[in-house]
């Protein structure tokens, strides 16, 4: 089916703002969904969508598994450790099986780059991206745009600086793309041994150490470093990363105003951020769990057709 996204979402990049904005409009009121006793609409009552996911995740996969339950779809989840690729079965194999039997649409989650691209080209159902390789993370740049309109009332115009490991980053893609597609200013902090050759010609502001991010920006978004994608000496050791780029109580003080603090998860500890920031008072790390529920919803619920009009507080439908 296609619909006001298209078939599938595969990236942020290419999405115009008016697509963006509906997917964020779309979410506020399915967030009032999990504040009640019985967490469920009808909205997706009768559709099948099989996660598919091949590699580990805790947060969007529970994320993605709640927010389809809340619409009353039926799921499905396969791993790859307990499907038929690990007998050698093709991605678009196991797709088009599953496809035989009557399934609406694919959550794919995959190490390669492209993973759902492919597979979006290659069967009929709908396809949501969640996670392939170091290309693209959607529901996640949704989900800390959400975050921040939430904090700031607004996106355009902000100072949002993404800091950490931008180079093995898939959230940092969808994140730069969203973000000024929306207005927003980006800027990029880390060494230099993790950032993406070129990515200063992108339009972003290239801030060379933490303390430049802190002074520039509205909001940190704080990434995790990638240990099970580096293959090289990227950097001295995690204590010496701690001590150049990690976020600490002590560096946000000379803030000129207070910052809202995101990142995706899993946290390092320690490493890229403390634990009295992640847990301190301007974190939004939380927040960004809630909204991902609220996110994912709105993305099926249009992928499959539904209406916006239709997600509104009081619709007789609920």
């Amino acid at each position: 089916m296609t619909t006001a996204l298209g078939k599938d979402l595969i990236g942020l990049e290419g999405l115009t703002r008016a697509q963006i904005e509906l997917i964020l409009d779309t979410a506020e009121p399915f967030k009032e969904v999990s504040e009640r006793p019985i967490k469920k609409v009808p909205a997706l009552r009768g559709k099948t969508i099989v996660n598919l996911f091949f590699e580990p995740s805790t947060r969007t996969r529970i994320s993605f598994e709640f927010a389809e339950k809340r619409l009353s779809a039926d799921t499905v989840n396969v791993a790859s450790s307990g499907s038929s690729v690990s007998k050698g079965e093709t991605l678009v194999d196991t797709a088009r099986n599953l496809e035989a039997m009557r399934i609406d649409m694919v959550v794919i989650r995959h190490g390669s780059s492209g993973a759902a691209q492919f597979l979006g080209n290659r069967i009929r159902s709908n396809v949501v991206n969640a996670g392939d390789g170091q290309h693209e993370h959607p529901t996640q740049g949704l989900l800390d745009l959400l975050t921040l309109r939430d904090e700031f009332g607004k996106i355009e115009g902000l100072k949002v600086a993404i800091c950490g490991d931008v180079l093995h980053s898939r959230v940092a893609r969808s994140n730069l793309w969203g973000l000024r597609t929306m207005g927003a200013e980006v800027g990029i902090c880390g060494p230099a041994s993790l950032l993406p050759r070129g990515i200063s010609e992108l339009g972003v502001t290239m801030l060379p150490r933490i303390e430049d991010a802190i002074q520039w920006a509205d909001a940190l978004n704080i990434l995790r470093l990638q240990l099970e994608r580096m293959h090289a000496g990227f950097i001295p050791s995690l204590r010496e990363y701690n001590r150049v780029f990690g976020v600490s109580t002590e560096r946000l003080a000379q803030a000129p105003k207070p910052l809202r603090i995101l990142h995706p998860g899993p946290m390092n500890r320690g490493v890229e951020i403390d634990s009295d920031v992640a847990d301190g008072p301007h974190s939004v790390i939380l927040p960004q769990v809630t909204n991902g529920v609220a996110v994912r919803m709105a993305v099926l619920y249009l992928l499959a057709g539904g209406s916006p009009e239709w997600a509104t507080p009081g619709s007789d439908d609920r």
